[in-house]
């Protein structure tokens, strides 16, 4: 955990189909518009009518002195945010979805809960996946990355290997690569265990596997695992954190590595990472 002083700039972003999730960034623009200096992401001041210099891009946002964002929505909101910066700002996140582990505060605590943290506030650090097709790189992971079938009852054939020793030849619908993070996620669905958060490792989850042998690993998350697609004329796709997706097809060489900034989250409650999973898993 790490602190920060008083805050001077905040950055607001959020789902702009939601009324009540605009509905809310309006009321913290209201009440917190003299106290700090507030940017807002385009896609939200759009939906809002505003315009002028508060309106700015959210790779823009650290460059331009803002020392915390506030998402209003649901996870995808957060991880789609997330993917757009290099060196993620801390987030605190507002509840406006269904069930996520992202997003801590709800609705009627959110006003209370920006005042106590605009004075000061501790974040946790969450690690990523740095994602790279054939060399070239993409967005990284704050919960998976997913390598999936292009066309839904067509089996896919993968080579995977850890730091260049070979896990074997996997024949699935796909297979789910997840941070500690991603593992009440996507990774929890298929039959993955939950990973504490503070444990450095990588879990990979084969999906619907033809093999019965074919079982969840999990691996240091400062290792190199490089995927290889084998099947001839087949198509894939490789989705990362639900919010981008890329076709990969035979021979194409996909790589995932610890990346050099981990996502930064607002610490708003002293309950742990246990008690927290069970209240969403009740």
């Amino acid at each position: 955990m790490t602190n920060i002083v008083k805050v001077k700039k905040i950055g607001v972003v959020s789902r702009c189909d939601h009324v009540d999730a605009l509905e809310m960034v309006k009321t913290i623009l209201k009440r917190f518009g003299s106290k700090v200096d507030i940017a807002i992401a385009p896609m939200t001041a759009q939906a809002l009518g505003i315009e002028g210099d508060s309106v700015l891009p959210v790779n823009k946002m650290r460059e331009n002195g803002v020392e915390l964002l506030i998402s209003v929505g649901g996870d995808g909101t957060v991880l789609r945010n997330i993917s757009k910066m290099d060196d993620p700002i801390p987030i605190l996140a507002i509840n406006m979805g269904t069930l996520g582990f992202l997003v801590d505060v709800n609705p009627e605590d959110a006003i209370k809960t920006i005042e106590n943290v605009l004075s000061g506030f501790k974040y946790g650090e969450r690690a990523r996946l740095a994602v790279s097709l054939n060399g070239e790189a993409l967005q990284s992971a704050v919960n998976e990355v997913v390598i999936i079938t292009a066309k839904p009852a067509k089996i896919l054939t993968y080579k995977i290997s850890v730091d260049e020793c070979e896990l074997g030849e996997l024949r699935a619908d796909g297979v789910v690569f997840a941070t500690p993070t991603g593992s009440t996620a996507y990774a929890m669905s298929a039959g993955g265990p939950i990973i504490d958060p503070r444990v450095d490792a990588a879990l990979i989850v084969p999906l619907a596997p033809f093999k019965l042998s074919s079982r969840p690993w999990v691996v240091p998350l400062n290792s190199t695992i490089k995927v290889e697609l084998t099947n001839p004329e087949k198509e894939a796709v490789i989705v990362i954190d639900g919010q981008h997706t890329y076709t990969i097809v035979e021979h194409d060489i996909i790589k995932l590595t610890k990346a050099e900034h981990p996502a930064r989250f607002v610490r708003t409650t002293i309950s742990g990472f246990y008690k927290k999973v069970q209240s969403k898993l009740a």
